[in-house]
């Protein structure tokens, strides 16, 4: 009997003991946020308004940490190899689903080694042409179809989420052109301003100012619905391609280990700082929009969209690296 009252009070101060330690983070500071891309990218832009928040309501600092390279895994393994004390986070964007079929052999599991925490928001990229060259996108999809790979379109990268958005379109739209890989999304813009390739997928954020003062004309949003920030430009959908949306979003990751207490004070803290109106105007400025989902809610759309990726990788004829 007294064994028995032992071995009891033995696994409640465990368990009590794991329920603390959910409960006191943070009780340290600083919590490390790396960020797989260079400084100024569109991760950037949305995660930093939010965890600044986040920081304030908590009490302790938050900082960001940028470990770019080798397609965002570089910044993806460091978060998967951390221990899982909150304390080192993931900010990483639709990159996310697309690494496990565009990299053929990983430093980590994709799925096995992230806690999915919360999307801070989702936006859709925009279809964007120098001005002197096509003023809808039956045209662009016409005068591609007229002579098979004559035309050109840029990305931030082979695999990146601007090249998968324009693979989808083009294989709904049924054309073949010359894809012109860049190492940033800033860079593919800039081509398009210097009117030197046909059309590319941009980030709203980037491309909104530009839209509106006339240096770039928008064709599309890959969106289900039109964005509240260009209202007069229809979706891929709507011009009549169907199965041609695409969804860009960012979101935080923890590493799997991570208990469920701490991952759930995340997701409350950082819910709190999305539903702060100063925020959602930062997120609208960017052509965000909310994307409300619970951590399991998000845990499964990450699998879901890990496999509707591999098979726009296959289709698209992207070779592994």
């Amino acid at each position: 009997m007294r064994r028995a009252s032992y071995l009891a009070l033995i696994l409640l101060g465990l368990i009590s003991a794991g329920s603390a330690h959910g409960q006191e983070w943070p009780a340290r500071q600083p919590i490390k946020l790396i960020i797989p891309f260079p400084p100024g990218s569109a991760v950037d832009a949305v995660a930093r308004p939010v965890f600044d928040a986040v920081s304030r309501q908590i009490g302790q600092s938050m900082v960001f940490e940028s470990r770019a390279g080798a397609g965002g895994t570089l910044g993806m393994a460091a978060v998967a190899k951390a221990e899982g004390d909150g304390y080192t986070l993931l900010v990483n964007s639709s990159v996310h689903t697309i690494t496990p079929s565009t990299y053929s052999r990983l430093p980590y599991d994709t799925v096995r080694d992230f806690a999915a925490v919360i999307p801070l928001s989702q936006f859709p990229d925009v279809l964007v042409v120098p001005p002197s060259r096509y003023k809808t996108v039956q045209e662009l999809v016409a005068a591609a179809k007229a002579k098979p790979g004559s035309i050109t379109y840029g990305s931030g990268g082979v695999g990146a989420a601007t090249h998968l958005n324009a693979e989808r379109f083009r294989l709904s739209a049924s054309f073949t052109a010359v894809h012109v890989p860049f190492k940033g999304a800033s860079e593919a813009l800039r081509e398009i301003l210097g009117d030197r390739i046909d059309f590319y997928f941009s980030p709203m954020s980037a491309a909104v100012p530009l839209i509106e003062s006339g240096a770039i004309r928008g064709l599309a949003v890959s969106s289900l619905k039109r964005s509240a920030s260009l209202p007069d430009i229809p979706t891929t959908l709507e011009a009549g391609y169907p199965d041609s949306d695409y969804v860009f979003w960012v979101g935080l990751f923890a590493p799997a280990a991570t208990p469920r207490a701490i991952i759930d004070r995340l997701h409350a803290e950082t819910a709190k700082a999305l539903n702060e109106p100063p925020i959602r105007e930062a997120l609208k400025k960017l052509g965000a929009d909310p994307m409300e989902l619970n951590p399991a809610q998000f845990d499964s759309f990450v699998r879901a969209e890990i496999e509707v990726n591999a098979r726009l990788v296959k289709a698209a004829g992207i070779q592994p690296n």
